[in-house]
């Protein structure tokens, strides 16, 4: 069979796209927009178009230049080595903490079937466990990864898709107006609170240009692919978020550890929550196992250009940077203790904020940069269209930045201003390389994936030992302690 017959067709890149960025920690959004309310339907009406500019400039972009390799490759091209080396640094930092974000919405998810983990201390070893697992998992290849992705992607579909469909039917209208804007601000304030949590579903449509390569007429059918991914995923993301926020009242939602169980359950009882449930788990979980994949062969391709330290772009036996994903889950297991919160939703809050706002930057700077990239390699139409569609884009995400947390904006924008020093250190590699020849790589020490082995095994060991016997001696405390003014019996006896 010729190399064209091995190509695939507009509808299946369509659904190939719309996939993609539906497996990407979508399931605790709905907590997440109560905190404001159901005036988030109008911030994903917003987002919808912010991401469809979006993915109408990364087409392209991938169409001018199919070698590029995303937003750094573009920013790079654009605007000049310090650029590309900032919003790579910043991209990958932004995959390092939405990763944390899907460990959290998994095991929110698994809470369901084990309540040890809607207590704090528990959840936070947990995520730990299932980090240095996938991590581990990662070192032993990528087939076994990508496999497990592919599978679970499709168990990640069914809540989604079954609550934007079938949900309807236990809509309340008056349970939705009564949390319409529970946020105490003004409409456009609300709105745009909840821009940053929406645009987290769509995290990742610039991957999407990826499919170039594999698509029959990539010019024509890539960028109506992509919109058309991004359309049909945003119906779900909306149907399904909307119509439970008219399911679960919103002082109840915002405290929900799995949102689509428990409307599951609302509907259907407790065998249908099950099956949400654990679909929910699955499909987060297999998702976090092909990011952690990405972040570790995204920070070696920046080692192997002298961008990053060279230890990233150490590999084992399997080609793995073993390393590198040892670095990248002490990091991520630092993050998981910042973080800790009462309840699953609201530490995903503010991870997803943060992963988000990291993305930004990236995400504008791509976005202008069709205007320096694009020039003569359009007609004068086409071009009119994409630095239109880009300014579109980049004014969306400066909108969503700027209505994000005022202090993760702040310290955000802090980072990106050190990056500067970092850079000056990425010069120094860069120069060393081209002076002694010498490139980057070599082999990873064979211990470091015992260490992350033996990292999983303490992780879940500990985990167990506190539910079982920290929360018996949490229970034999409060025994101790009856609350003021209830006497006991023997007290009263006396």
């Amino acid at each position: 069979m010729s190399a064209e017959g091995n190509k695939i067709g507009l509808v299946p890149a369509t659904l190939m796209v719309a996939g993609n960025m539906m497996g990407s920690g979508v399931f605790m959004l709905p907590a997440s927009l109560a905190t404001t309310g159901g005036i988030a339907l109008l911030g994903w009406c917003i987002t919808i178009a912010g991401a469809t500019a979006l993915a109408l400039v990364f087409a392209k972009l991938a169409a001018i230049d199919p070698a590029a390799g995303g937003p750094y490759a573009y920013t790079k091209k654009a605007f000049g080595n310090y650029m590309g080396y900032q919003t790579n640094l910043i991209y990958w930092l932004a995959n390092v903490v939405g990763n944390v974000g899907l460990a959290v919405a998994g095991l929110g998810y698994l809470s369901h079937f084990f309540p040890e983990l809607r207590q704090v201390i528990p959840l936070a070893i947990a995520q730990i466990a299932v980090i240095w697992f996938f991590t581990y998992a990662n070192m032993l290849g990528p087939r076994f990864v990508s496999r497990l992705q592919a599978m679970t992607t499709i168990f990640a579909l069914v809540p989604i898709m079954g609550m934007a469909v079938f949900g309807w039917f236990w809509f309340n209208p008056e349970v939705y107006a009564a949390g319409w804007n529970v946020s105490g601000a003004s409409p456009i304030s609300a709105i745009s609170a909840t821009l940053t949590f929406t645009l987290w579903a769509f995290i990742g449509v610039e991957s999407a240009s990826v499919s170039a390569g594999v698509v029959e007429n990539p010019q024509k059918n890539v960028p109506i692919a992509t919109v058309g991914g991004v359309i049909l995923a945003a119906i779900c993301y909306v149907l399904s978020s909307t119509v439970i926020m008219g399911m679960i009242p919103n002082p109840e939602l915002v405290a929900s550890n799995a949102p689509f169980a428990d409307a599951a359950r609302l509907a259907l009882g407790n065998t249908a929550a099950n099956i949400v449930a654990a679909c929910a788990a699955i499909g987060c979980l297999g998702s976090l196992a092909g990011w952690t994949l990405l972040v570790g062969q995204t920070a070696k391709a920046a080692a192997d250009d002298g961008l990053f330290a060279k230890v990233f772009a150490k590999v084992n036996a399997k080609g793995v940077p073993s390393a590198g994903l040892a670095i990248v889950a002490v990091i991520m297991s630092v993050q998981v203790l910042l973080t800790m919160s009462p309840t699953a939703g609201e530490q995903f809050s503010k991870i997803a904020s943060i992963a988000v706002i990291m993305t930004l930057l990236p995400y504008i700077y791509s976005a202008i940069s069709i205007k320096v990239l694009g020039y003569k390699k359009m007609s004068a139409k086409q071009y009119t269209f994409y630095v239109t569609m880009g300014v579109i884009a980049a004014l969306y995400s400066l909108w969503a930045l700027v209505g994000s947390d005022g202090d993760q904006v702040r310290w955000s924008l802090i980072f990106v201003v050190c990056t500067i020093i970092f850079y000056s250190a990425s010069v120094t590699r860069q120069r060393e390389i081209e002076e002694t020849g010498v490139h980057p790589g070599g082999q990873s020490p064979v211990w470091v994936r015992y260490f992350a082995l033996t990292a999983t095994i303490v992780a879940l060991v500990t985990f167990f030992w506190v539910s079982m016997y920290g929360g018996q001696e949490h229970s034999r405390k409060m025994q101790r302690a009856p609350l003021p003014g209830i006497m006991t019996d023997a007290a009263k006896t006396e």
